[in-house]
């Protein structure tokens, strides 16, 4: 039996349980995307958009799922401590794909944002969240997508008014919590209207050490001269799966920074979409991944310039060590008519052992003819001529091969907006390089 039989069987035979259990928005569109996901089935490696990802193995074990909503017995606030130092923010949490209902007193928000669990807000708000709620997420297009819209039951709402500035950073937890093998679908929407400006840090973390498979779709809709931060953490273990699917679509004079860092994990499929749809749009997109023993991180990208005058600049940089393998596929389409477009990709890989694999495929498709485009990919190895240089100086070898890594993807890291989260990530990258982060304890940003 293929592996989206079971998923297939499973809501056919809950379909009303999960429905029951979410809110009428959400519910709306469950019969497209079933529908959907029945025609797509899982993706193949002969699928070029998951070459390098086999996607059927994955999803193929027996998972528990929580479709009748239970509650886990954890206060988060009391296990874990998230806020950085110097950098004071307002907190939250998501329980496995449940939004925690455990508000702590310094989680305070401007007037008019709002900011919690999807499925309240979808019975409070029903027209805010049926404008936006799966609007780019094109379940007809990829199968992950169209699983999670069919079983996700509640998620994260983030809704910035016009013209208002929220000055605190948001944190959001996502812990993993299970006594069995387990299966997550968490859902967050962000809308910035025009003139907004809000940062989200995202921190992924895992309690227990039972195997875990999450699928999280992520909309973000940022309004006219809106600005967006949007900083991703995972730091969890070997036996964590993780597909990620991020959709944005930017208004003009929007400016977006996304940011993803995979610290430690098991396997990471990270999809991330941009249309830039408004000109002057203009778009950052990084992304690193340390790896090591047979953690496997594959990044899929594609940036859309829709209209004239819009700006993309992305950086993707790995450290791949022991066994580990890694994947990346950008492509930038310049649509016709779309001139006065900048954008540069740039992937640099360093492979710190023979047997670690890195696949890049860097693409432009361009369709206009006044544009400023580039793009360019490397694999290498540690310079054999700087490890000597610096062994001469008396520094070691091991600690040499740790600067010289330290140094290369530092340049992914500087490019986040906040200083007291950066200064903490450079701290958080040494460790990992010194072999201090081997799995998930708590939250590692605080110790």
């Amino acid at each position: 039996m293929k592996a989206e039989q079971q998923y297939i069987d499973l809501f056919t035979q809950c379909e009303a349980l999960v429905c029951r259990k979410s809110a009428e928005v959400l519910n709306a569109p469950r019969a497209k995307a079933f529908a959907d996901f029945e025609r797509l089935g899982f993706p193949t490696r002969k699928d070029e958009k998951y070459r390098y990802t086999d996607v059927d193995k994955y999803f193929a074990p027996d998972y528990g799922l929580n479709l009748n909503r239970l509650e886990f017995p954890v206060n988060p606030y009391e296990v874990f401590k998230c806020d950085v130092p110097n950098m004071s923010t307002s907190l939250y949490f998501v329980v496995n794909d449940s939004f925690d209902k455990h508000v702590h007193p310094s989680a305070k928000l401007p007037e008019g944002v709002l900011f919690g669990s999807l499925k309240d807000i979808a019975a409070e708000h029903p027209e805010l969240v049926r404008k936006y709620y799966g609007k780019l997420a094109d379940t007809s297009k990829d199968a992950v997508t169209a699983l999670n819209t069919m079983f996700a039951q509640d998620g994260v709402l983030m809704y910035v008014p016009k013209n208002t500035v929220v000055e605190r950073p948001v944190q959001l937890v996502n812990i993993l919590r299970a006594d069995v093998n387990f299966m997550v679908n968490r859902r967050i929407l962000i809308v910035l209207e025009e003139g907004a400006q809000a940062r989200l840090l995202v921190c992924d973390h895992a309690m227990d050490e039972v195997n875990f498979l999450s699928t999280q779709v992520v909309e973000v809709f940022a309004g006219e001269n809106s600005v967006f931060d949007l900083y991703e953490l995972e730091e969890t273990h070997n036996s964590t799966v993780r597909f990620n699917n991020l959709y944005v679509k930017q208004e003009a004079n929007s400016n977006v920074l996304l940011n993803g860092i995979t610290l430690h994990n098991g396997t990471t499929r990270n999809t991330v979409e941009v249309q830039l749809s408004g000109r002057g749009a203009e778009v950052s997109l990084c992304g690193m991944a340390i790896a090591d023993k047979n953690e496997q991180v594959d990044n899929h990208t594609f940036i859309d310039h829709q209209v004239p005058d819009c700006t993309s600049n992305e950086l993707f940089k790995y450290v791949l060590d022991g066994q580990a393998v890694g994947a990346f596929a950008g492509k930038v389409l310049v649509r016709e008519g779309a001139q006065h477009t900048s954008s540069r990709q740039t992937n640099r890989n360093l492979c710190a052992t023979r047997e670690a694999r890195m696949y890049t495929q860097p693409q432009l498709e361009i369709y206009a003819d006044d544009v400023k485009c580039s793009h360019g990919a490397t694999v290498g190895q540690l310079d054999e001529d700087a490890l000597f240089y610096m062994q001469q100086r008396g520094i070691s070898l091991k600690e040499a091969r740790l600067l010289l890594m330290f140094a290369f993807v530092n340049e992914v890291v500087d490019h986040i907006r906040m200083d007291a989260l950066k200064d903490r990530l450079h701290l958080l990258v040494e460790k990992r390089f010194r072999g201090e982060l081997s799995k998930c304890r708590g939250c590692a940003i605080c110790k």
